[in-house]
C-alpha cells in the first residue's frame, strides 16, 4: 500500500511538472509568431537604409571583399564562403548573387548569368565567375570606418552595415515580402541620381524618376515620391515596320519576351486581338515582330496591345526600409537626401582617419629626423639598462621638439629604438625634408577638404559620375500616357441576336435575329415599343422587355448619336416628339423616355449616329370636326435635349400612323480636332494644337521626315510617329513645296504638286541613299532664303530669295522638279510667305454637338440632369 501511494505521488508530481511545461510552451508560442516576423522582416526581406543591402546581398558583398585579389572567382566558391556569415542555404545566396550581377553595377561577371529580356536564368554556379566591379571597391568598402559584429557562430566577424558612399538602394532597386509587410523600390538612373545628390548638397530642389534596365516607355504622373499609394503605368515601345507588321523593341519592366508572347498569345486566342503569328528575334537587344491579318488597323491594334495584354502594365511602389531595426516608411525623394547625407558622414570620417594617420606619420617622420640627425642615438652606448636607454633618448630629444603638435610617448621612443642602422647609415636629410613637406600639404589639403565638407563630397560625386557614368544614360523614355477605351479598340469577336417580341438579347440566340458583331465587354443599348430603355453587359442571354424596337452597340459619352422619337403619353392621350442623347447612365437600371404612364407608347423612333433629322409624315385618325387629318414634320425643328424632358407636342388628337417621308441629314457641326503633341494623338477635348473643322469626308495631310505625304481620316485613334514634320487639315487645291536634296546630282532641287491619289502613301524625294528632305512648306505662296558655302578666299555670295510660285509651276507628284542652284548650299530656310486670301468654307448653321469624348472605365455613370421645360406645340 505504502509503494502504491509513493507511486500515485510521484504520478500526481509529475502530471503537476507537464502541465507547467505545458503553461511555458504556450508562453513560448504566443511571441513565436511575433518573433519570427520580426526575423523576416529584419533579416530577409527589408533592405536597410545605412547602405541599401539585404543582409545576404551584405555577405555577399563582404565575401566578394574578403576573396578578392583581382582575378575571377567562381560563383559557387563565393556562396560557400557566404554560408559562413549567412545561415541559409546554398541555392537562396546564388539567387541573390545572381539578381546583384544582373543589375551590372557591383559585380564584374563571367560565363552566363542569365538575360533579363528573355527571362533565361543563369547557368549553375559552378560554371559561372564573378569579381568585385571598380566601381564597388571606391564606393562600398571602407574597413577603417566599418562597425563590425559576430556572425552568427561567433567564429567570424561581418558588417552591421557596409559603409557605401553612394544612393546605392536607389540605384539597383528593391522588392521584398516579409510577414505582414512588403518593400518594393523602384531602380533609377545612375546619373541621375548623382545629379540629384549634387542637387541636395548645394541646396537646391530635385525630382528623380524610375529608369528600368528594359527600357520601355514609363508614365510616372502619379508616382507619388515612390511611397505607397503611388503609381507608375509602363509599357512596351511599339512601332509599325509596315501596314501588317508591328515591331516591339523595348520591354516593360517586370515582364520578358516569352511573358509577353504569352500574353499576346493569350489574348489572341481570347478574341481581344487578331494576330497572324509572331516571331521572337531577341538578342542582345529585343525584337518581337507581331504579323497581322490583312484588313487589320495596325494602330488600333497597338492600342489593343495595351489594354489586352502585358505591353502595358502597372507598378504600385512602396519605400519600406529599416532603420534602427524598425520598417520605416518613406519617399525615394527623402532616401536619397538620407544617402547623401550618410555619403558626407563617412567622407567626414575617413577624412579624419587619414588626417590622424598622416599628423601620425608626420610625427614620427620629424622624430626620425630629429633623432637621425642630432646623432641622439650615439647617446645611448653608454646604457647598460633599457630604462637607461629610453630615458637618454627622451634628454636628447627635447631639445629638438618644441615645434611638434604632441607629446613625446614612450612608445615613440621605443619604436625610435626599432630603427636599423642600414637605414641609419643611408639616412638622406633632403628626401626627409620633402616627406615631412609633403606630409604637411596633404595634412593641409585635408583640413581643407574638412573645413569645405559639402563641396569635397560635391566633387567626390562629380568624379564618380566622370569615372563610372559613361553608357548608365536613360534607358526607360518618359511620357504621358493617352487613355486606352478597352471597348473602342477590342476585336469584335462574337455576334448580337435579338428576339424582339419576347425581349431577349445574347450572343447565344442564333435562331433570332442577327444585330451586329460585338465583343464581350461592349455594353448594349436598347429601347422597348413601351419608352423603356436600359444599357446592360453582353451575354449569352439577357431579358431587357418585351416589344424591342432598337438594339445596339453603346458608346459612353457620345454626343453625336442623336435619337428622334415620337410617342403617345397614355392610350388616347396627346402625342409628343423628342431628340435626345444618351451620354451616361447606370448599367441595368430602366430608364423611362415616354412618361411613367402603363400604356404609353412609342409611335415612331429612328437613332441617327451623325444627328440626322429626316422628315415623318403624322396621320390621325378621323374624330368629330378635325380638319387637318395629315401633315409633314421635320425633326430638324425640334431641339436636341435631355433623355428625361417630355418633349414638343405633336397633337392632342388620336395620331392613326406615322411614315417616314425623307431622310434626314446631319445637323451637327464639323467637329472640331485637336492634335496632342504631349501624347501624339487626335482629340476633340481642346488638349494641343486645333488643326481645324472636319466634316465626314474631311482628310488630314501627313509629311515626315522620310518624305513620305499621305492623307488620312482623323480617327481619334490613329498614332503619329515622331519623324511626323507636317500635320494640318488637308486642302486638297493647296499646293505641296518641296526642297529635297539629290545625292546623285549632288544639288537641291524645288518641287511643288498636288496630293493625286488621297488614300496612298507616296515618297515624294529622290529615293537614292545619299537623298533627304531638307524642307516642306504647305503655305500658298511661300518664300524661302538660301544661304551659300563662303568660297576659301573669296567673299560669300549674297543670299538668294525664292518665290516659289514664280520659281517652278504645280507639276505631278512623281517629278523631281527644278534645280535650286549649282552652287554649294549651307542653309535654306522659310521666310514669311507672301499674303494670300483663303477662299472661306461656309460656315455651318446648324446646332452644334461635341464629339465623343475620352471617358473612363467605371461601369456606373452620373447621370446628367434632363431639362423637361419648354414645351412648344408643333400643331
Amino acid at each position: 500500500m505504502e509503494e502504491n501511494e509513493e507511486l500515485n505521488d510521484e504520478s500526481l508530481e509529475n502530471q503537476d511538472e507537464s502541465q507547467d511545461s505545458l503553461i511555458k510552451v504556450t508562453g513560448m508560442y504566443k511571441d513565436w509568431f511575433l518573433d519570427y516576423a520580426s526575423y523576416v522582416i529584419l533579416e530577409r526581406a527589408v533592405p536597410a537604409i545605412e547602405d541599401g543591402f539585404k543582409p545576404v546581398q551584405r555577405r555577399i558583398m563582404h565575401s566578394l571583399k574578403e576573396l578578392d585579389d583581382g582575378r575571377y572567382n567562381k560563383v559557387a566558391n563565393v556562396v560557400g564562403h557566404t554560408m559562413q556569415y549567412h545561415p541559409h542555404g546554398d541555392a537562396s545566396i546564388a539567387d541573390a548573387m545572381v539578381q546583384i550581377g544582373q543589375k551590372d553595377l557591383l559585380i564584374d561577371t563571367q560565363g552566363n548569368w542569365g538575360n533579363i529580356l528573355t527571362g533565361d536564368g543563369a547557368a549553375a554556379p559552378r560554371y559561372i565567375e564573378a569579381r568585385l566591379s571598380k566601381f564597388a571597391l571606391e564606393v562600398v568598402y571602407s574597413p577603417k570606418i566599418t562597425e563590425w559584429q559576430l556572425s552568427y557562430d561567433g567564429r567570424k566577424k561581418e558588417p552591421v552595415n557596409l559603409p557605401v558612399k553612394f544612393p546605392l538602394l536607389l540605384a539597383q532597386g528593391a522588392e521584398g515580402i516579409a510577414v505582414g509587410l512588403s518593400t518594393k523600390i523602384l531602380p533609377h538612373n545612375f546619373n541621375e541620381l548623382i545629379d540629384a545628390s549634387i542637387k541636395h548638397l548645394k541646396g537646391k530642389r530635385f525630382t528623380i524618376y524610375p529608369d528600368f534596365p528594359t527600357a520601355g516607355v514609363i508614365d510616372v504622373t502619379n508616382y507619388n515620391d515612390g511611397m505607397r499609394g503611388g503609381k507608375i503605368r509602363v509599357r512596351a515601345k511599339i512601332s509599325t515596320l509596315d501596314k501588317n507588321t508591328l515591331v516591339i523593341n523595348e520591354i516593360p519592366y517586370g515582364t520578358n519576351t516569352s511573358s509577353l508572347i504569352d500574353s499576346i498569345l493569350k489574348a489572341n486566342d481570347k478574341g481581344k486581338i487578331k494576330v497572324k503569328k509572331i516571331e521572337d528575334n531577341t538578342a542582345a537587344e529585343v525584337e518581337i515582330l507581331v504579323h497581322l491579318p490583312n484588313g487589320i488597323s495596325p494602330d488600333k491594334t497597338i492600342d489593343a496591345l495595351y489594354a489586352f495584354t502585358a505591353c502595358e502594365s502597372s507598378i504600385s511602389p512602396l519605400g519600406c526600409v529599416i532603420e534602427d531595426n524598425k520598417p520605416l516608411f518613406i519617399g525615394v525623394k527623402e532616401m536619397l537626401e538620407r544617402s547623401t547625407d550618410n555619403t558626407v558622414d563617412l567622407l567626414k570620417a575617413e577624412l579624419e582617419i587619414q588626417l590622424s594617420e598622416l599628423e601620425e606619420q608626420w610625427h614620427f617622420s620629424s622624430l626620425e629626423r630629429i633623432f637621425i640627425e642630432n646623432r641622439i642615438y650615439r647617446e645611448i652606448e653608454e646604457e647598460e639598462t633599457w630604462e637607461g636607454v629610453i630615458d637618454a633618448i627622451d634628454k636628447g630629444l627635447k631639445p629638438h621638439i618644441s615645434h611638434l603638435k604632441r607629446e613625446v610617448t614612450r612608445d615613440d621612443i621605443v619604436r625610435l629604438t626599432e630603427i636599423r642602422i642600414k637605414r641609419i647609415s643611408k639616412f638622406d636629410l633632403d628626401k626627409a625634408q620633402q616627406l615631412i613637406e609633403s606630409l604637411e600639404d596633404r595634412i593641409a589639403e585635408t583640413k581643407h577638404h574638412l573645413e569645405h565638407l559639402v563641396d569635397y563630397a560635391i566633387a567626390y560625386f562629380k568624379e564618380l559620375k566622370k569615372k563610372y557614368g559613361a553608357g548608365r544614360e536613360r534607358k526607360s523614355e518618359i511620357r504621358i500616357f493617352d487613355d486606352i477605351e478597352a471597348t473602342k479598340v477590342v476585336i469584335r469577336n462574337t455576334k448580337l441576336y435579338v428576339n424582339r417580341e419576347e425581349g431577349f438579347i445574347g450572343t447565344s440566340l442564333k435562331r433570332d435575329e442577327y444585330v451586329t458583331d460585338c465583343s464581350d465587354i461592349d455594353d448594349i443599348i436598347v429601347f422597348t415599343q413601351k419608352g423603356e430603355m436600359m444599357v446592360t453587359k453582353v451575354d449569352s442571354k439577357v431579358f431587357v422587355g418585351k416589344n424591342i424596337i432598337h438594339v445596339a452597340v453603346f458608346k459612353k459619352k457620345d454626343k453625336r448619336t442623336t435619337y428622334n422619337m415620337i410617342y403617345k403619353l397614355m392610350k388616347g392621350g396627346p402625342t409628343y416628339v423628342k431628340r435626345f442623347n444618351v451620354t451616361s447612365m447606370t448599367r441595368d437600371k430602366i430608364y423611362q423616355l415616354a412618361g411613367d404612364k402603363a400604356s404609353s407608347e412609342v409611335l415612331y423612333f429612328s437613332a441617327n449616329p451623325n444627328g440626322e433629322a429626316e422628315v415623318v409624315t403624322v396621320m390621325l385618325r378621323q374624330s368629330g370636326s378635325i380638319k387637318k387629318l395629315k401633315w409633314d414634320l421635320d425633326f430638324s425643328d425640334v431641339l436636341i435635349k435631355g433623355r428625361g424632358s417630355k418633349g414638343n407636342l405633336v397633337t392632342k388628337y388620336t395620331v392613326k400612323r406615322i411614315e417616314l417621308k425623307e431622310k434626314g441629314v446631319s445637323t451637327l457641326k464639323p467637329r472640331k480636332i485637336w492634335f496632342d503633341d504631349v501624347v501624339s494623338r487626335l482629340n476633340v477635348d481642346g488638349r494641343g494644337e486645333l488643326l481645324g473643322e472636319f466634316k465626314g469626308d474631311d482628310l488630314l495631310l501627313v509629311i515626315d521626315q522620310k518624305g513620305i505625304v499621305k492623307t488620312i481620316p482623323p480617327d481619334l485613334l490613329t498614332r503619329f510617329n515622331d519623324d511626323m514634320i507636317v500635320l494640318e487639315k488637308w486642302n486638297p487645291d493647296k499646293p505641296i513645296s518641296v526642297v529635297h536634296y539629290v545625292g546623285d546630282k549632288e544639288r537641291f532641287y524645288l518641287k511643288r504638286f498636288l496630293v493625286e491619289n488621297p488614300n496612298k502613301e507616296e515618297v515624294v524625294i529622290d529615293e537614292g541613299s545619299k537623298s533627304y528632305l531638307e524642307l516642306v512648306s504647305t503655305d500658298w505662296r511661300p518664300m524661302i532664303d538660301i544661304e551659300f558655302v563662303k568660297p576659301r578666299g573669296k567673299d560669300p555670295k549674297p543670299n538668294l530669295q525664292v518665290d516659289v510660285e514664280d520659281f517652278i509651276a504645280v507639276k505631278g507628284i512623281k517629278a523631281l522638279g527644278n534645280q535650286l542652284t549649282a552652287d554649294k548650299v549651307k542653309n535654306i530656310n522659310a521666310l514669311d510667305p507672301l499674303p494670300f486670301e483663303e477662299p472661306k468654307e461656309q460656315e455651318a448653321e446648324d446646332i452644334e454637338v461635341v464629339d465623343e469624348e475620352q471617358i473612363g472605365n467605371d461601369d456606373d455613370d452620373i447621370e446628367t440632369k434632363n431639362d423637361s421645360s419648354d414645351q412648344t406645340t408643333l400643331f
